[in-house]
């Protein structure tokens, strides 16, 4: 594995342009557009503030900066590096900014969440909407484009209204019968969208795109209930991840629940494959220092690590939420499936130091990988079944089918990842990961 210099950024704003040739990084105030096979600067803009939100069109021709504090919106062409257009949201403020799936429209949230503008760079035109709801996740669009599900709250109640992009007309408005909506997500499949409630209630509700309730969840009652939702990228399958360590799986032809996953502080599945992780300070002796080992070679000193499997039945390392402190450390906060549907990977927040790989084939657990350090974020390969995961220290893991590896990695500390896979011509798919340190 090899590794590039480290570039300078600011808020881990650094995106890789849909298309994959291009890398876009911000330093304060400054946007920084690099060819993403030789990292050499093909661009560089000025901002008028320091950068809060970064974001690539989906044709990859624009960069939208967004300003919160200065309520300012900047969008640059990568066409044309004169051309460039300024939002000024003025004194209703800025909490957000996103491009519209066609990326010809720049959709702005003000603050106290009054109304959504929408921004168009063809035509000029804006158009306002209306009652958006503060919440997890209040807009979502289609995977094709065509319809964005906006969350409303009117009246102490939830409302779901769905436009067309093309125009942003109104296509359906219908009351959600939730109590206190806190998300919805469309379907890969453009055809059904999940809405869930808040933790005080269990509830996720799955709505067609004419606004019929085609089935509605509730696993328990009087307790905390979900708190991460995801669909499988077939859209056969909706995993729902509770408050109480579970991992429930509903199927797209029932709407019922077809498993569940627990995750138990002891392994005895003998299916399974637990890897624990384990560190080793080098020895070296005084005979094999050198001065340029001890000044170009900073390996030398670096912990290694390695993956040994655990013998069953293991223990799972638990760290006993504090009831007294608010947001109690419990429950499934991540879940993510891999891209050819085989795999599901969770992390239990009250076990930071593991995290859970499921068959989906056989619906039972397949790994455990056990960390010396609580798992700060984890994405998979979108092309084959790899996972790779971080701890914020020096290395990069990585899981598949095959095993286990860890990769040291030269910076000082690694706090997020994420992969981005390019296509060169007539060759195979190449890999490439950004670390932000």
């Amino acid at each position: 594995m090899n590794f590039s210099e480290v570039f300078k950024q600011s808020n881990q704003l650094c995106k890789v342009s849909p298309d994959g040739k291009y890398l876009a990084t911000c330093v304060q105030y400054r946007l920084v557009v690099r060819d993403f096979n030789s990292l050499q600067i093909v661009h560089l803009y000025t901002c008028l503030d320091q950068v809060m939100h970064m974001e690539w069109s989906s044709d990859s021709l624009f960069i939208l900066c967004a300003m919160y504090k200065r309520g300012l919106v900047q969008v640059w062409s990568l066409e044309q590096p004169d051309w460039h257009c300024k939002i000024d949201e003025g004194s209703i403020g800025l909490v957000s900014s996103r491009w519209s799936p066609d990326g010809r429209h720049v959709l702005n949230t003000t603050e106290f969440n009054l109304r959504v503008t929408v921004w168009s760079l063809c035509t000029k035109a804006v158009s306002y909407i209306k009652y958006p709801k503060a919440c997890q996740k209040g807009v979502d669009f289609t995977a094709d484009g065509r319809y964005m599900a906006l969350a409303e709250r009117r009246e102490c109640k939830d409302y779901i209204s769905v436009f067309v992009c093309d125009d942003w007309h109104l296509l359906r408005h219908f009351e959600s019968e939730t109590q206190d909506l806190a998300g919805l997500e469309w379907s890969p499949n453009c055809c059904v969208l999940a809405v869930w409630d808040n933790c005080l209630e269990y509830k996720i509700l799955l709505y067609s795109l004419d606004g019929r309730l085609l089935s509605s969840y509730s696993a328990y009652e009087w307790s905390l209930g979900i708190k991460s939702v995801t669909w499988s990228p077939s859209s056969q399958f909706l995993a729902v991840g509770s408050y109480d360590e579970k991992v429930r799986i509903l199927n797209h032809i029932t709407w019922k629940k077809i498993t569940e996953f627990e995750h138990p502080t002891t392994i005895i599945n003998t299916k399974a494959v637990v890897f624990k992780e384990v560190e080793k300070r080098p020895v070296v002796g005084s005979e094999d220092l050198s001065i340029h080992q001890l000044t170009v070679d900073n390996s030398l000193f670096s912990t290694q690590s390695k993956y040994e499997i655990t013998q069953l039945p293991a223990q799972v390392p638990v760290i006993k939420p504090d009831p007294d402190r608010a947001n109690p450390k419990i429950g499934i906060s991540a879940l993510a499936f891999s891209a050819d549907n085989r795999f599901l990977a969770t992390k239990n927040d009250n076990m930071p130091q593991s995290l859970w790989v499921w068959d989906m084939l056989r619906l039972s657990l397949l790994a455990v990988l056990e960390q010396t350090a609580p798992v700060r974020c984890f994405v998979w390969d979108p092309h084959r079944p790899r996972l790779a995961l971080c701890t914020g220290n020096t290395k990069v893991y990585l899981w598949s089918p095959a095993g286990c590896v860890s990769v040291n990695v030269p910076v000082e500390a690694i706090m997020n990842l994420n992969l981005i896979f390019t296509h060169e011509k007539k060759k195979s798919r190449l890999s490439k990961a950004i670390l932000f340190v």
